[in-house]
């Protein structure tokens, strides 16, 4: 593993490898690195208990810590992935919300850690920047409405006349 200068940390109660473990058969660019567990002599916790997953997650470093309930995930946080088309966006959409997580709003789920994650299909963002104002506006209407984004009807509300 190459030395980082940085990682985004993610906090679990004792979940981290099975974390780290579903984000790496879920996501493209992702591999776990390095497991670091308990050694003899800790008080309280079993040696041999995972502490710490350093992982690449979508191509960024990440460390998973186990560090017990006293922070839950929230809303300032998130995670973003952009996806190619619709095949990939239904593809990661199912893998995170029938993996115990739950469905939010405009492309926005949560995992069964209480993670969020956008996936966001590129397209979404061409339209949202769309200089056509009045186009940008449709799209934002329309992705306001979904749950999971479907790609044909952000298209369509692009090409929708006034």
């Amino acid at each position: 593993m190459a030395k980082r200068r940085a990682a985004i940390f993610l906090w679990f109660d004792t979940e981290a490898e099975q974390a780290a473990e579903f984000y790496a058969a879920t996501f493209p660019d992702t591999e776990i690195e390095n497991i670091t567990r308990v050694p003899e002599g800790v008080p309280g916790i079993p040696a041999g208990t995972v502490q710490v997953v350093e992982m690449t997650l979508l191509g960024l470093p990440y460390a998973l810590l186990n560090a017990g309930p006293q922070v839950q995930p929230n809303d300032a946080y998130s995670l973003q992935v952009y996806t190619e088309d619709q095949a990939e966006t239904d593809r990661l959409w199912a893998a995170i919300v029938g993996n115990g997580g739950a469905e939010i709003m405009c492309g926005w789920c949560k995992d069964r850690w209480g993670y969020r994650w956008q996936i966001t299909p590129r397209v979404l963002m061409e339209a949202l920047s769309d200089p056509d104002c009045a186009a940008s506006a449709r799209a934002q209407a329309a992705m306001m409405k979904m749950k999971k984004i479907d790609i044909a009807a952000i298209e369509a509300a692009l090409r929708a006349a006034p």
